[in-house]
């Protein structure tokens, strides 16, 4: 293992949180020299330092392999949630060990699942952070790393490998530079243009530049304790509506249909089933609201139940309304979207659609196989065929996924949480979604939960973050080093 490769890219990554607990220490001192200021000024000398450490002794990075690459992606993350929970623990008010490390893992894997009960206690500065981890998340630690590799580096083409799922560099047909810089110029886009628009439909502009943040990076994290419903305005709502539907599709999609000017390449079966799910999940639930949730309004009916059909898909997780008095069909569809999620190649996680359209096909094409067993057929999907092995991968994943939460849940029912309960934060963690059901609804939080419940929900979160296997790589070559 090549240790002096990984540690200067390690430390890159690292420098990348030293930068924005910077910028939110610019925050604190706007807003007056608030109680942020302290904790982010100790978090960020610490931070940098350690992430400047290894340029002491390693001017540039030697080759690497594919092992110290995925070495590389899991200690960035971890390092990046270690490092990222100081600025909580050193403000104190709700921030326990546990608390603080749970913020952080919810914020750089934008799951935005959080264990506040009044967020709006926290100064600007340390909201600004708060934001500003999920911003990091979103593009990804590696992505920020791979920004300052060299263009011809065999580094920064293992790496983007390695952190970009199979599923999701399907949807580029570009050298790897071009890829991320694909990335980085939609996601930033995001931003910006959610910002002026949230800024221009009413909200203040640090209120709408960390809401961009959120959803850019469909994490959730809000400065209002009622998150979304707090402003009241159906305009506002509209408006990450919108944005929210937009970025849990493939920016490699989005980027072409800018750049062709023509919305053809929307043409495929994913993005068809895309909408045509939220479709028909926002209507059974606003259906179920009218006859059984005391909704009284088909227009709020179905502005709430499309509103949280997409936070959960887009596992945005923005709140316009309290889902724990819902019907337990609307919940089931909800985790059932939580399940599903967003699809490759963007900021959301769980399954992903393209998953789930091609574990159809591919189930459909077994029962055609057995009905006629001479027949010679693949799976395709938008006249497109997929090899064996693309779909054995994806049915493996979906095994791997659903494998991890049963185990969770067990787990987390041990701490002594109640089935339902147990079932819906783990689906809600390891789908980076946030809110679950119930007590861990969209305008409640995760604080009341047992204390390994919290560490189990936040390793659910990064296993869901990196998609299972580069962390189940990594455990693998420690316990076959033993």
């Amino acid at each position: 293992m090549n240790l002096r490769a990984i540690t200067l890219n390690v430390g890159k990554a690292l420098l990348v949180s030293a930068l924005f607990m910077s910028l939110s220490l610019v925050v604190s001192i706007i807003d007056g020299v608030d109680s942020g200021f302290m904790p982010l000024l100790i978090s960020f000398v610490l931070t940098g330092l350690v992430g400047l450490f290894p340029f002491i002794f390693v001017k540039t990075a030697p080759a690497m392999s594919m092992k110290d690459g995925f070495v590389t992606i899991v200690l960035a993350w971890l390092l990046s949630f270690i490092f990222g929970m100081l600025p909580y623990i050193m403000w104190g008010g709700e921030f326990t060990i546990i608390n603080a490390w749970f913020e952080s893992v919810s914020g750089y894997t934008t799951t935005g699942s959080t264990i506040l009960n009044n967020i709006e206690a926290l100064p600007k500065s340390l909201l600004f952070w708060r934001s500003s981890t999920h911003f990091i998340g979103g593009l990804g630690v590696v992505v920020f790393l791979l920004l300052v590799l060299p263009q011809a580096s065999p580094y920064r083409m293992k790496l983007t490998n390695m952190e970009m799922s199979s599923l999701s560099k399907d949807g580029y047909r570009y050298k790897s530079s071009k890829v991320i810089r694909i990335i980085v110029s939609i996601y930033i886009g995001f931003v910006v243009a959610s910002f002026f628009a949230l800024w221009a439909a009413g909200m203040s502009a640090f209120d709408a530049l960390n809401h961009a943040f959120s959803i850019a990076a469909t994490g959730g994290f809000s400065t209002k304790n009622l998150s979304i419903a707090y402003y009241n305005s159906d305009l506002i709502n509209g408006i990450v509506l919108f944005f929210m539907v937009i970025c849990a599709m493939h920016f490699g999609l989005l980027y072409s249909v800018i750049v062709t000017g023509s919305l053809k390449p929307m043409n495929n079966a994913v993005v068809k089933y895309y909408f045509g799910s939220i479709l028909v999940c926002s209507v059974i639930i606003m259906i179920s609201l009218m006859t059984q949730g005391g909704y009284d309004s088909w227009g709020r009916a179905a502005m709430d139940s499309t509103f949280t059909v997409v936070s959960y898909m887009s596992t945005a997780g923005f709140a316009i309304c309290d889902n724990a008095v819902w019907p337990w069909l609307a919940g089931v569809i909800l985790i059932f979207v939580s399940f599903q999620c967003g699809c490759s190649g963007s900021t959301t996680g769980g399954i992903k659609v393209d998953r789930i359209v091609i574990a159809f096909k591919a189930v459909g094409h077994e029962i055609k196989r057995r009905l006629h067993p001479s027949s010679v057929s693949q799976v395709r999907i938008s006249g497109q065929n997929l090899s064996d092995g693309s779909v054995s991968a994806v049915m493996l994943f979906i095994v791997a996924y659903v494998f991890t939460m049963f185990v969770s849940v067990i787990l987390v029912m041990l701490c002594g949480t109640e089935p339902a309960t147990a079932v819906s934060g783990v689906v809600a963690s390891i789908g980076s979604v946030g809110p679950g059901l119930g007590e861990l609804g969209c305008l409640d939080n995760y604080s009341t939960q047992p204390v390994m419940a919290k560490f189990i929900y936040s390793i659910d979160m990064f296993m869901g973050r990196v998609e299972i296997f580069p962390l189940l790589v990594v455990l693998s070559m420690i316990f076959k080093r033993r």
